[in-house]
Parts: structure tokens; sequence; C-alpha cells
């Protein structure tokens, strides 16, 4: 029998946001038996936000006949699912079911996350809509709680739900928190027109692996030690020098045109630059604000991208907002 909802407070919606996600660190191994692939990663937070508001809706019944709507804006919204598979209502329907909860939920995203871009802008959907659905029916779930459900709904959503810095193992789920990787670190963003998506991206890494016993072996991105260290002190140099993405070669493979953004930005001076996770977005790593904003302006200018941000990192994890114009939480 499903329980009756009472929300604190009388709240009739909740809102939250959660950040995106670069990979300082990605190391893929082998396909496996059952489809995925092990992984070794260095997760980071970063200052660009999905914005998610949950929020009761008048009538009775649940299931899929009486859900409330999903309502996507901002850039790229156009890309991103309005039904039940979308990622947030995915989290939104998982938790109301394990809650045992019969109420009819809508959900809003507010995009701030580029779409298809490599920066898990649908999984931090799904961590804000945890934090806000939890928060609305007044489940009181824990952080541990909320991130096995997490993992139920995507590889990168537990992250989101943390934020920081983590070692990332498994399919990706599985976190470590690197507390002393503070240190600030400012990042320019390059959108690139069009998206790839990830398991497109994994199955074009497979294949060029596969290629290997024709002289053509890729690298690996080996161990993740030498980067923990770097990123324990304020040393922007020693971190840049020290990231790895095993996925770059094939997101290179299936959008070429990236080489040209990666060059404009190392010609702009940045301390390193690298696709960000499955791509296509490229991310360039500066030593400090000033050299960020002169790296974006100079890559701007030469029309690789189709837009250019700064962000830095790394910032907090998935969190309810009292006002959805404030500016979230660091």
């Amino acid at each position: 029998m499903p329980r009756d909802v009472s929300t604190p407070a009388g709240a009739r919606a909740v809102t939250a946001v959660a950040p995106a996600k670069i990979n300082l660190h990605l190391g893929v191994g082998d396909l496996r038996a059952d489809g995925f692939h092990d992984l070794l990663t260095v997760y980071r937070a970063v200052d660009l936000w999905e914005q998610v508001t949950v929020a009761l809706v008048d009538g009775d019944g649940a299931g899929d006949d009486s859900d409330g709507e999903v309502i996507v804006s901002g850039p790229g919204a156009y890309q991103v699912p309005t039904d039940r598979s979308n990622l947030a209502a995915r989290a939104v329907d998982l938790l109301r079911g394990e809650a045992g909860v019969d109420a009819r939920l809508s959900i809003r995203i507010v995009k701030g996350v580029p779409v298809a871009g490599g920066m898990a802008g649908g999984s931090a959907d799904a961590a804000a809509a945890l934090v806000a659905t939890d928060r609305l029916l007044g489940l009181g779930l824990g952080r541990a709680a909320l991130e096995s459900l997490a993992a139920r709904l995507g590889s990168d959503v537990p992250f989101c739900l943390r934020g920081g810095t983590a070692l990332g193992t498994g399919r990706g789920e599985k976190l470590a928190p690197l507390l002393h990787a503070r240190a600030e670190q400012h990042i320019v963003v390059a959108l690139a027109d069009g998206g790839l998506t990830t398991p497109v991206v994994f199955a074009e890494l497979d294949r060029l692996r596969a290629e290997g016993g024709t002289g053509r072996e890729l690298p690996r991105a080996g161990s993740v030690d030498a980067l923990v260290e770097a990123l324990a002190g304020d040393d922007p140099a020693g971190v840049a020098g020290n990231l790895a993405n095993d996925l770059e070669p094939a997101a290179l493979s299936l959008m070429p045109a990236l080489r040209k953004t990666l060059r404009a930005g190392a010609e702009a001076g940045a301390l390193h630059g690298m696709v960000s996770g499955s791509g296509p977005t490229c991310l360039f790593f500066c030593a400090h604000r000033e050299q960020a904003i002169a790296v974006a302006t100079e890559v701007s200018e030469t029309g690789v991208a189709r837009e250019v941000r700064l962000t830095r990192g790394p910032v907090a994890g998935a969190h309810v907002i009292d006002n959805p114009q404030q500016t979230p939480e660091q």
C-alpha cells in the first residue's frame, strides 16, 4: 500500500542543483563479457550546473499515465527527452518506487551543462532530481542511500551527488574521495557543434584497440599516482602534466575537427588540452584565472568552437537551493 506523503513545511516544490564533471584521468579497461569496461578515473566537479525542480501535482493516482510533465529549457534543451526515459524522471520514479510513495510529480530542468558533451549533464540531472525528491517527500534518506540508488541510474550519477574530487573504480560508480585535492583549478571549456554519445565512443575505442595487432596499439592512461600527488599541492603545471583520457583517440577518430580545437588551445598558451570524457567538449587547463580568460578569448576568436566558457573546480555536489536564482554553493 503506498504511504501518504507529508512534505516538509507544506512544500509544493523543491529545487536542487548538481555540477558537471570532468575526468582528470580516465583509464578504460578492455571490454568485459557483460558489455561494460572497468574504469579507473579521477573525477572533478566544476561550476557548470544543472537545475532541477520537482513539484507535487494535484490529483490522485500514480504510474506512467498520471505522472507529471517533464519540461526542459536552456542550451541544447531540444536534444533532451521529455518522456519517462529522461534520466531525471527515472531518478524520481526510482526514488518514489523505493519509498512506496503514491504522488504525482512534475520535473522542470534548466540546462547549464553541455548536452552530449562528455560532462555528465544527464547524470547531474539525475543527482539533482534525487536530492530534490528526497527533500520534497520528506524521506530523509542519507547520502549513502542516495548514492546506492544513484549507481543504479548510471556510472557518473553517484559522483554528481558527491562532488569535489574523487577516485572512481568499477564502472566509475565506486568512489573514494580525494579530500586533500582542494586547490582551485581554472579550465576553459570549448563546446563543439554536434555531440558524441558515450556508447558510440566506447565502441570506437574497442574497434581501435582491436587494430592494435596491426601495429597501431593505443597508449593507455596507466597509474593515477603522479596525478593524485600533484593534486595534493597547489601545482597547476604538475596536474596538467599528468592528465590522461583513454577515450580521446576514439573521440578524435569520430570527430577529427576536434584536433583543430586542441591545437588552438595549445597555441593560446593552455598548460594542457584534452577531450572531456567521451567528448566532444574540449578542456584547456590553465595556471590561473587571468590565463584562462586569455586562452578563452583566443580560442573563441579562432572560430573552432561553437561556444567557449570559463569554469573552475572543485565545487560541491548536488544540493537543494532555496531560491532558484541563487548561486550554487562551492
